[in-house]
């Protein structure tokens, strides 16, 4: 088996190697570390009044869709 090179993968071929390859736990290592290692945006907290509104804001932003309520 010849050495695969995780560094030279984009994070979107990492992750599709390691889909491929489930049973390498090398490849699972690579994208978990490279995960891990990214800023994490905190949305909201709990105790925030606008809670809702900013989770579903969250949500559509990820899905590439737009707030409904920004068209009145």
């Amino acid at each position: 088996m010849s050495q695969v090179n995780y560094a030279t993968m984009s994070d979107e071929e990492l992750k599709r190697y390691f889909l491929r390859h489930r049973e390498e736990k090398e490849a699972l290592r690579a994208y978990l570390d490279r995960v891990g290692d990214r800023p994490h945006k905190v949305i909201t907290t709990v105790d925030d009044p606008d809670f809702d509104v900013k989770i579903e804001a969250a949500i559509l932003e990820k899905l590439g869709g737009t707030d409904p309520r920004s068209h009145s």
